[in-house]
This record gives C-alpha cells, sequence and structure tokens, in this order.
C-alpha cells in the first residue's frame, strides 16, 4: 500500500509546479479526511481501526486526483464520507467492497455538485493563454481537452492546444488543463510499470484498457473525436491514471489473468462509448464503476480447472 502511495508523490509534485499550492491543500484535506472517516466508521462498527495500513490514504489520494485543482476544499470532505464510510465499510466492508471507493467519491460529487466539478480548472502556470477566450467561447467552464473537443469541436482545440510534437510533449508532461491527477503522463507510467516491476500488480488490465480505448478511438473517433488520434485519446483525461492506479484496485478487479484481459477491454470500450456519445467528456470514472460488481463474474467464466486424481486410486 504504501508503495502505491509512494508512487503516487511525483505526479502530485508535478501537479503543484503545475497548477500551484491549491493542488496540495486540496489533496491533504482528501488524505487526512479519508483517513479520519476511515478511523471512526471502524469505532462506530465496531471493527478494528487499520489506518496504518495505507488504504485510506491511497483513497484519499486518488480521490484527490480525479478531482479539479479549483475546487472548495469542503467537496473532498464530503466525497471522503461517501467513497470510506458507504463505498468502503457499508458496501461490503475492507476488502470486501465492490466498487473503486475514490471514484464512487468522484461520481458523488459530479452528480452533487455538477457546477463546481465542470468549471473549477485552473491554468497550467507556465502557460495561462489556453484558458483564455477560445473562438468567442469562454474556456473557463469547458478548460480541458477533452471538454473542448467535445463541446466545441476540433477547430476550437487545436486553437488552444496547438497540434503536432509539442502538444503531445506537453500532453504527456502534463501542461494541460485537468483534474489534480491528470498531469504527468511520463510520472503515471513511471509509477504503474514500477509497481508491475514490483509484482505489485500486472500489466493486463492497464494494456487493455489503452490498448482498447486507443483502437476504438481510431476506428470510430473520425474528424469529430481528435480526428480518430489514438495516442491523442490516450494521454488525454484520465485514461493513464485510471488504467494504472484506478481500474488495478487489488479488492475490486478481478484476479485471474484472462479475466483481468476481459475487465480491461471492458473498461476501455465503456470509456470511448461514453466520450463518444454520452453527456460527460470523460468517461473512464463511470467505465471503471461499471465493470467493477462484474469482478467475480469474470473471474467465475475463467475459473481455471483443476485436476484431482480419482478417487480410490488409478485402475
Amino acid at each position: 500500500m504504501w508503495t502505491v502511495v509512494a508512487c503516487l508523490v511525483p505526479p502530485l509534485i508535478i501537479s503543484v509546479f503545475i497548477f500551484g499550492i491549491q493542488t496540495l491543500i486540496i489533496t491533504a484535506v482528501s488524505v487526512v479526511s479519508c483517513v479520519a472517516v476511515e478511523a471512526a466508521s471502524q469505532k462506530l462498527l465496531g471493527r478494528e481501526v487499520t489506518i496504518k495500513d495505507g488504504s485510506a490514504v491511497i483513497t484519499g489520494m486518488l480521490l484527490a486526483f480525479v478531482i479539479p485543482p479549483g475546487v472548495s476544499p469542503l467537496l473532498p470532505i464530503l466525497a471522503a464520507v461517501m467513497a470510506i464510510y458507504i463505498g468502503k465499510h457499508i458496501l461490503g466492508g475492507i476488502g470486501y467492497n465492490f466498487f473503486n471507493p475514490a471514484l464512487l467519491g468522484r461520481a458523488f460529487l459530479l452528480a452533487t455538485f455538477p457546477v463546481a466539478m465542470t468549471s473549477a480548472w485552473l491554468p497550467p502556470l507556465q502557460n495561462g493563454s489556453i484558458m483564455k477566450y477560445i473562438g468567442g467561447i469562454d474556456a473557463v467552464t469547458t478548460a480541458t481537452p477533452l471538454a473542448v473537443m467535445k463541446e466545441h469541436g476540433m477547430a476550437a482545440f487545436t486553437k488552444a492546444f496547438g497540434s503536432g510534437g509539442d502538444m503531445y510533449l506537453h500532453f504527456f508532461l502534463g501542461w494541460r488543463p485537468g483534474c489534480i491527477g491528470e498531469t504527468s503522463g511520463l510520472l503515471i507510467l513511471l509509477g504503474g510499470l514500477f509497481l508491475i516491476y514490483k509484482g505489485y500488480t500486472t500489466w493486463h488490465i492497464p494494456v487493455s484498457i489503452l490498448g482498447t480505448i486507443a483502437l476504438l478511438s481510431w476506428a470510430f473517433g473520425g474528424k469529430g473525436y481528435f480526428t480518430g488520434d489514438p495516442l491523442l485519446a490516450v494521454l488525454s483525461g484520465g485514461a493513464l491514471l485510471g488504467a494504472f492506479f484506478m481500474a488495478n484496485d487489488y479488492v475490486t478487479c478481478p484476479t485471474n489473468k484472462r479475466s483481468q484481459i476481459v475487465y480491461g477491454i471492458g473498461i476501455g470500450a465503456l470509456t470511448v462509448l461514453i466520450r463518444l456519445k454520452g453527456g460527460y467528456p470523460e468517461g473512464i470514472c463511470y467505465a471503471i464503476l461499471l465493470m467493477n460488481p462484474l469482478s467475480p463474474v469474470f473471474d467465475g467464466w475463467f475459473k481455471p480447472k483443476r485436476f484431482a486424481p480419482p478417487q480410490g486410486g488409478a485402475k
């Protein structure tokens, strides 16, 4: 658990550098709130207090990572109650919850505070120009790349974020508006690869998610969706963060390798479907939540065959 926390620290540091100290405040409030709600929930339910295991800290960091950096600090406090008390302890308990707690907290905030969750974007401190007017449209409420693309089209997107190698580089390093954790794709990728290298997780889920997003974005995106650019589709939004740190949640993902591939393909397909046809510009949050309850189903489908010697000895 603490290794995962350590892997999330570098993206947080770069987020503070990109968006300012506000991101550190939101993250600190989220982590403290999740740890406090964890302890209170376990006391209330008569269970052993296990806040030292790091799981509540991970939930707090991931919850902050999927929140816009300009929101009120009150929001992560409310989300912590939904994520930890409801999503983790009421819906199953530690080790048995069937929804990712951090994403459940984000879904709660998006449903109850939709204006704050879709308008509290901050410009990268090194490039405030992208928050200016895009073709006469105030981009403050549609500042993320996916939102600009979905609501204003490719022309507005190109005008706001440019095109070519520089754009890919900025997206990969993190100089673009987004949630706190939607910053450096490079650092998220390195953290995820380190967890795979250490054997704490496997490659099956992130590779199947990102591969499906890239393939379906190229096949069905067309001129209305990043002109079918698979790399841009992967680098935009929370695809990398979701693939390496959300969908791989030890409790809510399948355990069988083949199950994990099917699970990842389902998340990737739902993400692209929501991006293309849904009301929200980003879909990976709801894609993971929709696939979470199917994890035991997939494990049941691909249950390994167990061979036992015949009873009574061989004949």
